[in-house]
């Protein structure tokens, strides 16, 4: 393997511009253009949240190597003026060595020892085996019919963004090269969140984890020793910190180039630098909520919106409801020192779902938050009391459907006469219309929060939750049809809506105004946190 594709230099990184063109830079055009980029322009989740891991890692490091300490009121001058771009460009020229992406010796993010190791010399793999999207070995993907025997070539650029996705969102599982399984990367099964800037100098400010006592020893993978065959089958380690964690060589890997463009055709693959994890010390962009037996890891779940579990981004000082990401609060620190308390704060959130080594979505979302409810306790709690409404109408409203579609199955009140008609209103169009309709005043929602107009915010939620259930229960009611036992069915069920209805409306039973708390009469039995409402 020659010396080539130095990532200081040539374009790899897909970025927007403020004039809304997109164009690939390489590392150093990157940090010399931030202010005139508005954000990146990776197209696959997985990679995207390794990017502004990688550029987090650089910008870490380099601000720690020239200035040793900062605080908000430092991030506060990057974040309105720009990162001091010298110190960046001085960073990387230091360690241009380790930026080459084929290198015999310490090739950027990859493991030059499986060329002469003898498990893997004589062995390779086609580059599908890192590309989270596509098929490998007897990982079928729908629009994808390569096959491994005859893997086409890529750019080199593409099989680096791949590798760098593949690295933090691999899932544990058989590996049998080296060491027969492996730990999962960083961020498997994980809906990471990244708090979004106006241009890429911000969001990089923004994202900006602090130092510490244990600073000077997180090391990002190109400062740190070329890993031998020994350290791939020694036993996982905890990361020493962001850095380590954004970089981790959790896979080893050796990209085989061919050509005068380095095109990747094959790889060379083992066991990597198993990451152990740290209930002490959970990874910054991963935020958990509250489930049967204590915190989960927050991910995508089929068939469910994302935003119904934003209560755990929300701030959350004690930890009774969820342990919002550790980057948000950064975030919110800094937005303070700005002095933009009343901000809108884009957060992403994006990656991989997947159920032990089997990948099932990924996904991306963007959601606008109010500042507060990312540092304040009182304001976070009560948008989380808001969108807990929302869940507590929802299966109100859902266990109303039940009765009334088993109504029309013979003998209802069996138990499994309920299952079934349980299967049948999840697989309907209950939850999705109820939860559709909801969705589209979000953004209204939070403004109301951001100018502290709280009673608004509460008048207008309520109001949402009306019209979201009569939707629901219309969809539902049509999907029953008209026949006279639907429509007895209905008949029968419907003053068990016009009570949701009137404490949504804060009524009492004659249609006056009246101190009903919202929901409190509800006797249907609520789902555990972390069970699915779905079929």
């Amino acid at each position: 393997m020659s010396t080539c594709f130095n990532l200081l230099d040539e374009p790899w990184i897909p970025v927007r511009l403020t004039s809304g063109a997109v164009e690939d830079v390489g590392l150093l055009a990157l940090f010399d253009r931030l202010g005139e980029i508005t954000a990146l322009a990776e197209t696959s989740p997985p990679s995207l949240v390794a990017l502004h891991r990688l550029l987090l890692a650089v910008t870490n490091r380099a601000l720690f190597m020239a200035l040793g300490t900062w605080r908000d009121k430092d991030r506060a001058q990057w974040y309105r003026d720009g990162l001091p771009v010298d110190v960046m460009r001085d960073y990387l020229e230091k360690w241009r060595e380790r930026f080459w992406l084929f290198h015999p010796e310490v090739p950027f993010m990859q493991v030059a020892a499986l060329a002469h190791c003898e498990e893997t010399r004589s062995k390779t793999k086609p580059w599908t085996q890192i590309a989270l999207d596509r098929a490998s070995g007897n990982t079928p993907v729908l629009f994808d019919h390569s096959v491994d025997g005859a893997p086409s070539a890529i750019d080199a650029a593409l099989a680096l963004r791949y590798l760098l996705g593949f690295l933090q969102f691999t899932p544990g599982g058989l590996v049998k090269v080296i060491r027969g399984s492996d730990k999962a990367g960083a961020l498997a099964n994980t809906a990471a969140a990244v708090p979004m800037g106006g241009n890429l100098c911000q969001t990089l400010c923004l994202g900006l984890h602090g130092i510490d006592r244990r600073s000077e020893n997180d090391l990002p993978a190109w400062e740190q020793p070329a890993p031998s065959v020994p350290d791939l089958s020694a036993d996982a380690r905890l990361a020493t910190g962001p850095n380590d964690r954004y970089t981790r060589l959790s896979r080893a890997v050796l990209l085989e180039p061919e050509g005068p463009r380095c095109a990747v055709r094959v790889i060379r693959f083992a066991a990597g630098l198993a990451l152990e994890d740290d209930a002490q010390a959970p990874d910054p962009m991963a935020s958990y909520r509250m489930g049967t037996n204590g915190l989960v890891r927050l991910s995508f779940s089929e068939g469910r919106a994302l935003w119904r579990d934003l209560p755990s981004l929300l701030a959350d000082p004690l930890g009774k409801h969820a342990s919002p990401a550790a980057v948000l609060g950064w975030a919110a620190n800094l937005q303070r020192a700005v002095g933009n308390r009343r901000a809108h704060l884009p957060v992403l959130v994006a990656g991989l779902a997947s159920d032990q080594a089997k990948l099932l979505r990924w996904r991306s979302e963007r959601f606008a938050l109010p500042a507060t409810v990312l540092s304040e306790p009182d304001s976070a709690q009560f948008l989380r009391t808001l969108l807990g409404q929302a869940e507590e109408s929802f299966h109100r409203l859902r266990g109303m459907a039940v009765d009334m579609v088993a109504e029309t199955l013979a003998d209802p009140g069996n138990k499994d006469t309920r299952s079934r008609a349980r299967i049948m209103v999840d697989g309907g169009p209950c939850e999705a219309t109820f939860f559709s309709a909801a969705e589209r005043a979000l953004p209204d929602l939070m403004s109301h929060i951001r100018e502290d107009a709280l009673d608004e915010a509460d008048a207008v939620w309520r109001q949402v939750l009306l019209a979201a259930s009569l939707s629901a229960w219309d969809a539902v009611s049509r999907s029953m049809g008209s026949s006279s036992v639907a429509l007895r069915a209905q008949a029968l069920h419907r003053w068990k809506l016009d009570r949701l209805l009137r404490e949504l409306r804060n009524e009492t039973s004659d249609g006056s105004a009246g101190p009903v708390p919202p929901f409190s009469s509800s006797s249907q039995t609520q789902p555990k946190p972390d069970q699915e409402v779905h079929s």
